[in-house]
């Protein structure tokens, strides 16, 4: 029997699991966020349309209840796999422990060389660590206690309302939330909750350039949560805030914006030959677009887990048909198969 290491809440590898296969259930709607906007509520009527008009995927549901040895798993924030297969039914180890640059975990993907990368929001740090747990990298810069009490107690300083979502500079990163890779091994960063952007850094770790500000035009953006490329190195960023993913070319030049996915919390591409778009939301429901952005299916997933808002917080796509998910409100990791239903694919 094969092995498969399933990297887990930033740095955490390998599982024991027992799983409950569920149905994919019943659709629910997502309810209009409080005091959403007219045009924040005529596009959440647009999205509900869509997917009456769209057949429901046919799709199956494990949950791995994970455990870990003297540990309680929080929230299961980030999933990723790496090249070695099918699930491990037992703890492997634990990377990263008294991490510098652990201090609020938001995200974990594995590069095609089987590096294991942590996002920490909490941080505002982005750590490569090579297969045997060694950093190798590191992009960005945990603000200090210092820093705080210097500015805010010593100086008294008072920070203006356009700090909180200010333009971002060089070499650092305000919340930052996802990572992805194009062809060449350059990195794409999401960034994030208080930085409206999405950052460029060539694969020595060297800043290449920035697009985005705050808000809802193009080139920018309202927290920006996760971001992943395709075989063309298209960057899909998504822009949650504004309800629809952002696509771009490697150099970071718009080229459309795709809003047919509800809010995306995260996003990923399944591997060649059949390449999809797959979106999540909060809600629990996926979304499978093709590549120019044609929602083909829907499913709703995690439903009787008892809690709503964080159901889906990341997506590992394995193929057109499996999907990790990890899930914040309930603290578990699903594997996503996909039976069947949808429409034909319009590439």
């Amino acid at each position: 029997m094969r092995r498969t290491i399933i990297v887990l809440v930033v740095v955490l590898l390998g599982v024991a699991a027992v799983y409950a296969q569920r149905g994919g259930g019943q659709a629910q709607a997502a309810p209009a966020p409080q005091g959403a906007s007219p045009e924040q509520q005529a596009a959440i009527a647009k999205q509900e349309a869509l997917e009456k008009a769209t057949p429901q995927l046919q799709v199956t549901e494990e949950v791995l209840r994970l455990t870990v040895p003297g540990h309680t798993i929080g929230e299961a924030v980030g999933v990723a796999k790496n090249s070695k297969g099918n699930l491990s039914l037992r703890f492997v180890k634990q990377w990263g422990q008294d991490n510098y640059a652990a201090s609020f975990a938001h995200n974990v993907r594995v590069d095609k060389y089987d590096n294991v990368w942590m996002t920490d929001e909490g941080s505002n740090m982005i750590v490569k660590f090579n297969p045997q747990g060694a950093v190798l990298m590191v992009l960005g810069r945990k603000p200090e206690a210092i820093d705080f009490f210097e500015r805010f107690l010593e100086r008294g300083e008072r920070e203006a309302p356009e700090a909180r979502y200010p333009v971002g500079g060089v070499g650092t990163f305000g919340r930052p939330t996802d990572v992805a890779f194009d062809s060449n091994d350059n990195i794409f960063i999401s960034d994030g909750y208080k930085n409206s952007r999405v950052v460029k850094v060539n694969k020595d770790g060297t800043w290449n350039k920035s697009v985005g500000t705050r808000g809802a035009g193009m080139n920018q953006f309202n927290t920006v949560h996760g971001i992943t490329t395709d075989v063309k190195n298209n960057v899909y960023v998504a822009d949650r805030g504004n309800r629809r993913i952002q696509v771009y070319d490697d150099n970071l030049t718009f080229i459309k914006s795709i809003a047919t996915v509800g809010a995306p919390w995260s996003v990923c591409t399944s591997p060649m030959p059949n390449q999809y778009l797959f979106s999540g939301d909060g809600n629990g429901k996926i979304y499978k677009l093709d590549m120019s952005g044609n929602l083909v299916g829907w499913a709703q997933t995690s439903q009787g887990h008892g809690q709503n808002g964080c159901l889906i917080h990341e997506l590992h796509c394995e193929s057109d048909t499996v999907i990790y998910k990890g899930d914040c409100s309930t603290w578990t990791v699903e594997k996503i198969t996909i039976k069947g239903g949808g429409r034909t694919a319009t590439q």
